[in-house]
This record gives C-alpha cells, sequence and structure tokens, in this order.
C-alpha cells in the first residue's frame, strides 16, 4: 500500500501549522490519499459528517480542550473508520493496512476504531484527551 505524499505533508501541517482541524484520507488505487481537509473552524460534527456511512477511511483531528487546571490543550485523533455494511474487501484493505499508514504520521496520541458514529461520539473523544 502505498501513501501519498500529499498525506504526510497535510498532517505536518495540521500538526506545525495548525492549518486544518481534521484530515479525511481514502484508499484507491492501492494508495492512501487526502479526501477531505477540514477548516481550522470547523466543528467535531462538521468532522464526522464528512465520513460516508457505507464506506471506510481513516482519518486524523486535531481536538482542542481546556484542562481541569485550566491550560489550553490539543491532542490529535487518529480515527480507523469502518461501518458494519462497509463493503467485506474494504474493511479488510482498511485493516490490514492501517497501522503502516498509522506509522507515517509521527505525531498520533489517541486512535479510535469505529463501526458507527456512536463509537466515536465526541464525549468518547473528550474521556480520552483528559
Amino acid at each position: 500500500m502505498a501513501v501519498q505524499d500529499d498525506c504526510k505533508l497535510k498532517f505536518l501541517e495540521l500538526k506545525a501549522k495548525r492549518s486544518y482541524r481534521f484530515i479525511v484520507f481514502k484508499i484507491e488505487q492501492q494508495q492512501v490519499m487526502v479526501e477531505k481537509l477540514g477548516e481550522p473552524n470547523e466543528s467535531y460534527e462538521d468532522f464526522t459528517a464528512t465520513l460516508p456511512a457505507n464506506e471506510c477511511r481513516y482519518a486524523v483531528y486535531d481536538y482542542d480542550f481546556t484542562t481541569t487546571e485550566n491550560f489550553q490543550r490539543s491532542k490529535i485523533f487518529f480515527v480507523a473508520w469502518s461501518p458494519d455494511i462497509a463493503k467485506v474487501r474494504s474493511k479488510m484493505v482498511y485493516a490490514s493496512s492501517k497501522d503502516r499508514f498509522k506509522r507515517e504520521l509521527d505525531g498520533i496520541q489517541f486512535e479510535l476504531q469505529a463501526t458507527d458514529p456512536s463509537e466515536m461520539s465526541l464525549d468518547i473523544v473528550k474521556r480520552r484527551a483528559n
């Protein structure tokens, strides 16, 4: 599975410059490529709405929060989106290449695996981040 250079480049821009709130990646023709870039002002709901209901995707989300000590923090989540109704072959391709792809993105702090939106609700993200 090849990873387009653009994937790493956009991830670095998200991590270092905070140019994006999220990035959605898809596998097409044996390559991981950027499908959608979320603007810095987009919400978590905007992010989850971009994930297709019947297809697998990878995504990263830059989550901002305030700690109990009142410090501003940011954590980068990796999301492996694999809905139950996705094609079996697609689920297998995404599952088998996930770890290799994730290693290409240096700086991910948490991973969520979700088969439906409830498994990646904002409440779960908040609990994992704190």
